[in-house]
């Protein structure tokens, strides 16, 4: 009998020999708006293996769609401005301008319901999650670094890490409060795995001293991963840019599946500390190889993947983004490569 798209992944993250690598194919909205039909055409060919439920509750301040021009306010009340459709803009007026305004900060209490609420949502949840075959992932990703980059704006959150004034203490642990009770609150439901997120490389190196990563962060993802491993779930984690240096790190706290520039690193050196300890979530390169109009380049880098970080066993996806500047015949051919 055939797997499952739920089993196929399951599969995948403990090594157990799935029938074929699984798909997750991320499309950014300027995907469907510059390429619509063959968008439709290559997600039916290759659907995901992997779902999100609806989401049964609402964040009172976000306004505006996030890939739209304009103005676009999250759930935190963080404006971000863009200027591309299809795309995410940028916040250029943080709500913490003064690190003694830090209680500025007021987490979305909505998006993490009490009481009948919260038995009426994690019902509707585990409802969408008995009515699919696919592999559930939750409906929230909690991105702490990002988040206080957002709330400070980035030259201040950098700075933020490395004198580590009065206030600094103070906001982060009113984020990573948030963002743990938020995860508490989807491992009570029957998603197969959490998720969080923050980009922290740059094209070469982290954007901070590994040390001080692995002070002030690294106790979060733990406890993210506790949680996860208490509620006997997987755990995937995305991270842009060079991470190399936290990969080890990583693996140790308990991440199942990691999504990273792969193309960003060194791959030898990925795979000799990574290789059957972690699942490769991805990516495929979308800097230089899904925007090749040559199909052959992502036959070419799929096949290095395979070579450099697959096993038999499993331990790696079939995953890329489709965002600005992806040919489309490139990453119809790499998704033929994987699974040919």
């Amino acid at each position: 009998m055939s797997q499952t798209s739920r089993e196929i992944v399951r599969r995948a993250l403990t090594f157990d020999h799935p029938e074929r690598v699984p798909i997750d194919l991320w499309v950014l909205p300027w995907a469907r708006l510059h390429h619509p039909e063959e968008t439709t055409r290559l997600l039916a060919d290759y659907p995901a293996d992997v779902a999100c439920p609806p989401v049964p509750f609402h964040a009172r301040r976000e306004r505006g769609d996030m890939f739209a021009a304009g103005s676009y306010v999250d759930e935190w009340g963080c404006e971000f401005i863009n200027l591309q459709p299809g795309v995410i803009g940028e916040v250029k007026a943080p709500i913490i301008a003064d690190l003694t305004d830090w209680e500025k900060a007021l987490p979305p209490e909505e998006l993490i319901p009490t009481g009948a609420a919260r038995r009426a949502a994690i019902e509707e949840i585990n409802a969408f999650c008995r009515s699919t075959d696919k592999f559930v992932t939750s409906g929230a990703c909690p991105r702490p670094w990002e988040r206080y980059q957002f709330l400070r704006g980035t030259e201040n959150a950098m700075m933020d890490m490395m004198l580590r004034e009065p206030g600094v203490d103070e906001l982060l642990e009113r984020v990573n409060d948030f963002f743990i009770r938020q995860m508490e609150f989807w491992a009570e439901t029957e998603v197969d795995a959490l998720n969080f997120m923050d980009d922290w490389g740059s094209q070469h190196a982290l954007l901070i001293p590994p040390a001080v990563w692995r002070e002030v962060f690294k106790p979060v993802y733990r406890r993210f991963c506790e949680i996860a491993e208490e509620s006997g779930k997987f755990i995937f984690m995305h991270s842009d840019g060079c991470i190399e240096e936290i990969y080890p790190d990583l693996i140790e706290i308990g991440v199942s599946a990691i999504n990273s520039q792969l193309f960003c690193m060194d791959i030898d050196r990925v795979a000799a500390m990574a290789r059957g300890k972690i699942t490769f979530w991805g990516e495929l390169d979308r800097q230089h190889i899904l925007n090749d109009p040559d199909p052959e380049a992502g036959r070419r880098a799929v096949r290095l993947l395979r070579e450099k970080l697959w096993l038999p066993e499993g331990g790696i996806f079939c995953q890329m983004e489709i965002g600005p500047g992806a040919c489309l015949n490139t990453v119809r051919a790499a998704c033929e490569e994987w699974l040919s």
